[in-house]
């Protein structure tokens, strides 16, 4: 809106901006965040919290908005900033979604896991009684802001964590990515997905590879944002870890258990003869370079079973299982049968 943009730039009215930020990054970078504020002359809020999955609820969502209300924020100009991982911007998401009915939001990702998962599309949502994302809704942020320097503090294992996801596209849509996380997973660990060659440019594989990840992301979530189609292929991975996840908390992270879930699912695909042996061993190689986990002990046959009938009950009475079909191929399958999901279960724990 001209007026509105007029009026932010005109001086005559004090810029104001409420941010919520994982109490960890808060630690890291709090006090560049604030310095950027106050040198821009921005009045702010900064409200530092615990953002985990064990944390992740509407008890959160609702101290954030009490304090929202407190800072008597204008939802035409004033976009609440959320910075953190992906379940800080999820719970965000949702306070802004509630607040006046919908305020305007801004993600900034501070994980590799969410800076190429959670930074795109429209989802938000909490834990409710046990159960993953059981509430939350549909509202995009106005932007989201991507920058890889935060990648640089966060641990090794959380590197990993957000591979699990840029692999899950890989496998679906694109096979160099695959081949790039193939030729250069140590790297992209040992490095933090910091570039070093002094400038940005396209041989860098950081850059290459968070890139295809996004744009392999948004292909398919941009035409079904709403998920009125229930064939996904980013489904991949998320039919038994959500269950998996919660039932094992705090021992696996997001990228982990879907790593699993991924690792299983490879092992349907061979078993249906959609994979050949050497690419099942391919994959699975893909996976230990990027230090991900390829099986768990908690993810049993019975709570399989349990999360794939789970499965059916919001996917419209069918399992709608997307299974590789080659590197970098896939499709969505309802007629996998009993047998072969035992079958598969039976050669994933051997193995």
């Amino acid at each position: 809106d001209p007026q509105q943009l007029e009026l932010a730039t005109s001086g005559k009215r004090k810029l104001r901006r409420f941010i919520v930020i994982d109490e960890v990054v808060d630690e890291l970078y709090g006090s560049k965040v604030r310095e950027y504020f106050k040198e821009n002359n921005v009045q702010h809020k900064i409200l530092a919290l615990p953002t985990t999955e064990e944390t992740k609820s509407m008890d959160l969502v609702l101290k954030i908005l009490q304090e929202v209300q407190k800072f008597s924020l204008d939802r035409r100009m004033e976009p609440i900033i959320a910075i953190g991982g992906g379940v800080c911007l999820d719970i965000v998401g949702l306070a802004a979604s509630l607040y006046r009915r919908r305020t305007p939001y801004i993600r900034v990702p501070t994980t590799l896991l969410s800076y190429v998962d959670a930074s795109v599309g429209a989802k938000n949502g909490v834990n409710f009684l046990q159960c993953k994302n059981k509430l939350g809704g549909y509202t995009p942020p106005v932007a989201s802001f991507l920058d890889r320097s935060f990648i640089q503090s966060i641990p090794r294992r959380h590197i990993s964590n957000g591979l699990g996801e840029i692999l899950k596209m890989a496998l679906m849509k694109h096979k160099g990515l695959f081949d790039l996380l193939k030729s250069h997973g140590k790297y992209l660990l040992d490095t933090k997905f910091q570039s070093y060659s002094g400038s940005v440019n396209d041989e860098d594989a950081a850059l290459q590879t968070t890139r295809i990840a996004i744009e392999t992301m948004l292909e398919e979530l941009a035409p079904n944002l709403w998920e009125d189609d229930l064939d996904r292929l980013v489904d991949f991975g998320h039919l038994i870890s959500p269950e998996l996840e919660m039932r094992v908390l705090p021992s696996l992270m997001h990228g982990e258990a879907v790593n699993i879930d991924m690792a299983f699912m490879t092992y349907v695909a061979y078993a249906r003869g959609l994979l050949s042996a050497e690419e099942k061993e391919q994959i699975i190689q893909c996976m230990r370079g990027l230090e991900l986990p390829v099986w768990h002990n908690g993810c049993n046959w019975a709570l399989i079973k349990r999360a794939l009938m789970e499965r059916l009950k919001h996917s419209g009475g069918q399992p709608r299982m997307p299974l590789p079909t080659g590197l970098g191929m896939a499709e969505i399958f309802n007629d996998t049968s009993e047998e072969t999901l035992e079958r598969a279960y039976e050669l994933w724990v051997r193995d």
